[in-house]
């Protein structure tokens, strides 16, 4: 039974995955579009049995200046919160999360939008409501996206007009904003919102508001004369903002050990839906994208219960093991800088000769020995490490001072000696000299070597010069005394 539903969930999971999928095309707008409106929503051909989506845009091929990699998860369209600039091609690149596979970044695709004329229209509240009683103290300020605007500017106050907490604030090109204070309790707060863009505004727009209420701030912290200390009703959150579903893994656990009556774990999509997972400690994730965690107390006052809860918003993204696609040595004997190139969706760390660190965010390494090294690369999120060698350094040491070729049997040949240790050093061709600088012997590094002849004829007893060159071309130059 448990083997059926762990091949179900498999099959659900991968969804008929086979290697090699095409990539999407986006159908709203279409590729080469114009006049495309600025908050129209991007939509592209859905492909089956893959993890996830994540979309780019950007001004220029391959760009992320407009929208930097956001996870659409499974759905197959991005809509732009605060719209897209006006009279700009926009490029839009999509990459496919495949379970088992390297991301895969398919060709961009690109459409440009509408040119903007006019003002933009005023806009409302979209939390809380005009007109809305028993807000928070503490709530932020949410509103609509306005056609066109690329700013909005934010008046508040606790009167008609007054604006004494924030007055014409330019909060820039997003939909909501956050009080560095407290709202005052039973107070009814007037929001002013003007949205503008290059040809201006249409302010003043007219004033909503909504009522602060003091009972919705029990859960707030407050001040204990008898403990003489501030109490805190809610829960302390301690929790990253992100964690990693490692390549090849069909989940990540989130677990939590803050300290509380309850949790609740929801799945954020990119419509601001939610949808509730769990309501337990920990939590097993499968998708990439946003996430809401939540803990509570339960309080009872006056005979009725309240919740006084803590939320944090966290993302799921994919990451892997690093490969090592090559390592660079520059420079010679103890200074040599090594670089190593790596690939993956991970984050990386770097070490040499010890797996265990310590680990450095730069991939190079200087003032790096001839010896022998071990580099190490790790992944920030846990998911493994990929080690390397950079090779030791040919040296005048690895090869013979001297050689007696009188026919005993010992050291009756000048050749190169392969480390035991270092049997990766390859050397490629070896040329001896005499002490004028003749060539008197070329010798392959796999034959027995040279045995001190010169066109069949015994050389004397004397210094003799050698160049040798490794498979990597490092040059080394040296001598060393024939004995007879």
């Amino acid at each position: 039974m448990h083997r059926k539903i762990i091949t179900y969930l498999l099959f659900l999971l991968l969804g008929g995955l086979s290697f090699g999928q095409d990539c999407p095309r986006i159908s709203t707008p279409q590729n080469g579009d114009i006049d495309v409106p600025v908050d129209s929503e991007i939509r592209w051909t859905p492909i089956n049995g893959i993890i996830g989506y994540v979309v780019s845009l950007g001004t220029t091929p391959g760009g992320e200046d407009i929208l930097n990699r956001r996870s659409s998860g499974q759905n197959n369209f991005y809509v732009p919160e605060v719209g897209l600039p006006s009279n700009t091609t926009i490029h839009v690149t999509i990459r496919l999360f495949i379970f088992g596979q390297p991301v895969k970044v398919c060709p961009g695709e690109v459409f440009t939008t509408e040119e903007i004329t006019g003002p933009p229209p005023c806009t409302s509240l979209s939390k809380p409501l005009d007109g809305e009683a028993g807000v928070s103290a503490n709530a932020p300020i949410r509103w609509n996206y306005a056609y066109g605007a690329t700013g909005y500017r934010l008046s508040i106050g606790t009167a008609p007009g007054l604006n004494d907490i924030l007055s014409d604030f330019d909060v820039g090109n997003t939909l909501s904003y956050k009080p560095s204070q407290s709202f005052p309790i039973d107070t009814t707060i007037y929001v002013g919102i003007v949205p503008y863009n290059e040809n201006g505004d249409l302010g003043p727009c007219r004033e909503e508001s909504f009522l602060v209420d003091e009972s919705v701030d029990f859960c707030e912290p407050f001040f204990d004369s008898a403990q003489g200390g501030l109490v805190t009703r809610k829960p302390d959150i301690n929790f990253p903002d992100s964690l990693s579903i490692c390549r090849g893994s069909l989940s990540t656990r989130a677990p939590t050990d803050d300290i509380a009556d309850g949790f609740r774990w929801f799945r954020i999509h990119p419509d601001g839906t939610e949808t509730f997972l769990s309501d337990g400690p920990e939590v097993d994730l499968s998708e990439i994208g946003l996430y809401r965690y939540e803990a509570y107390n339960s309080i009872t006052i006056a005979g009725s219960t309240i919740e006084c809860s803590a939320t944090k918003e966290f993302s799921v993204f994919l990451s892997e093991v690093p490969v090592i696609n090559g390592i660079d040595v520059m420079g010679q004997f103890n200074n040599r800088e090594v670089r190593i190139d790596v690939s993956g969706s991970g984050e990386y760390e770097f070490a040499l000769n010890d797996p265990n660190g310590p680990y450095q965010n730069s991939n190079v390494f200087t003032n790096v020995s001839e010896r022998r090294q071990m580099v190490y690369v790790r992944d920030k999120n846990g998911c493994g490490i990929t080690e390397g060698i950079v090779a030791r350094e040919l040296s005048v040491d690895d090869f013979p001072k001297f050689f007696t070729p009188n026919g005993d049997g010992i050291n009756d040949f000048w050749q190169y000696i392969v480390p035991r240790d270092d049997g990766e050093i390859k050397v490629a061709r070896i040329w001896i000299f005499d002490r004028y600088g003749s060539l008197i012997a070329q010798i392959d590094p796999s034959s027995q070597g040279w045995d001190g002849n010169y066109r069949g004829k015994a050389l004397p007893s004397s210094d003799y010069w050698f160049k040798a060159v490794s498979s990597s071309n490092q040059n080394i130059r040296g001598h060393f005394t024939l004995k007879r």
